[in-house]
Formats: structure tokens, C-alpha cells, sequence
């Protein structure tokens, strides 16, 4: 197997701001990151029902061990048990705690970028990652407020096509934004599938620049 070479995409270096990540003639028409006090709160109110739960109930039974003695009448190895038994019992608990801690590291990656040409969805905690949605792809584009959306004035948008569907979370002012995503997605899908009767005998190609207007 040959050596693989990191230079030959452009360097050792991966980039990640969005300006960088455009190719040659494509620009950006519109770009945003998640309103901060929606997502934070909407990774606490996320799993925060079952977090209770299961704190109320291992809470509830580590309680009742420790005021009737019984901890003093065990032998130390039935401690040990009940204390990994209980670690592990309570991952739902460590996994909603680990969420809210790595909120902000999250949100400091996540971006969300309309160009002439697709969508960039940046996001990852402990690297960034980078998700591309063509708009010739895209086959819904819908709108999701909560309650708690509704209060903090932000909602969903839930892109929908071929491979996973993507979503943009807590978006300020969404409607707007939904807007003028299906009026991107129309005007290109339109542009790019233009009726082949209607085409000239030759084609150079889809060459066309998309303005928004």
C-alpha cells in the first residue's frame, strides 16, 4: 500500500473557518451559530426528567444503606461491590452531567453556513467536524418550536434528503431563516433541473451564479 500524503488536500493543517472551506466562486449568503442560553438550557432540560429519576432512586436506597448501619455490618469487598454497582447504575446520570459540561466546548464549534452553493454545518467537542448538505439534495426543509423555544424566541430546522438528516438548532428568529432556506433551495434545485427540452443543443454547463434575489 502506498504512503499516503497529507499535503496533497492542502497542507497538514485542516481548516476549519468557514471562509476557508469555500471552493473557488462560492460565497456565503447567510450565517449564524446557536442562540447560547437555548442550546445550554436545552442540554440541562434534555435528559434532566430521567437524570432525577434515577438520582431519587439510587439516592433514595445509598440513604437507607448509610442510616440503618447496614454499610457498618458489611465486609469491605460487598462495599467495593455496591459502590462500582452503583456507578455504573447511575451512567444516564454521568452522561446528562458530561452534556452540560461539554455544552460550552460544543457551542464554540458549532456554526451554521448558507452558501450560493450548500449548507456547512460545523459542530464536535473534542475535534470540529464538518457536514456538507447540498441543496439538489435537500427534499423538506420543516420548523420545530417548543414551549421552551417559544419562550427564548428561537426553534429547529430540521433539513431532511439524502443521507442523514441535519438539524440546526435553537436558530433565532427561525421563520425568516426557513424562509429564505426554501427560497435558496427552490431557486437552485429549479436552476439545476431546468427542463432538458428547453436546453440549448450545446451546454457549457451549469455555470450560473446564485445572487439570492
Amino acid at each position: 500500500m502506498g504512503k499516503f500524503n497529507e499535503k496533497y488536500f492542502g497542507g497538514e493543517h485542516e481548516a476549519y473557518d468557514a471562509e476557508q472551506l469555500l471552493t473557488e466562486g462560492e460565497s456565503i449568503l447567510w450565517r449564524a451559530k446557536p442562540k447560547r442560553s437555548a442550546f445550554i438550557l436545552g442540554k440541562v432540560f434534555r435528559m434532566l426528567p430521567i437524570a432525577l429519576l434515577w438520582l431519587l432512586f439510587d439516592g433514595g436506597f445509598i440513604a437507607a444503606l448509610i442510616t440503618t448501619g447496614a454499610f457498618g455490618q458489611m465486609s469491605p469487598f460487598f462495599i467495593a461491590f455496591i459502590v462500582v454497582f452503583f456507578a455504573i447504575h447511575l451512567i444516564p446520570v454521568w452522561i446528562w452531567l458530561s452534556g452540560i459540561i461539554s455544552a460550552g466546548v460544543a457551542y464554540k464549534n458549532m456554526e451554521y453556513v448558507f452558501t450560493d452553493k450548500r449548507i456547512i454545518l460545523k459542530s464536535g467537542v473534542i475535534g470540529v467536524d464538518i457536514n456538507n448538505v447540498y441543496y439538489t439534495d435537500i427534499t423538506d426543509v420543516s420548523l420545530r418550536v417548543g414551549l421552551s423555544d417559544k419562550l427564548l424566541h428561537v426553534g429547529d430546522i430540521y433539513i431532511s434528503g439524502k443521507g442523514k438528516a441535519q438539524v440546526l438548532w435553537d436558530i433565532e428568529n427561525p421563520y425568516p431563516v426557513v424562509n429564505k432556506l426554501q427560497k435558496i433551495v427552490n431557486d437552485i434545485k429549479t436552476d439545476t433541473f431546468f427542463p432538458n427540452d428547453l436546453r440549448p443543443e450545446t451546454n457549457a454547463g451549469f455555470r450560473t451564479k446564485y445572487t439570492g434575489k
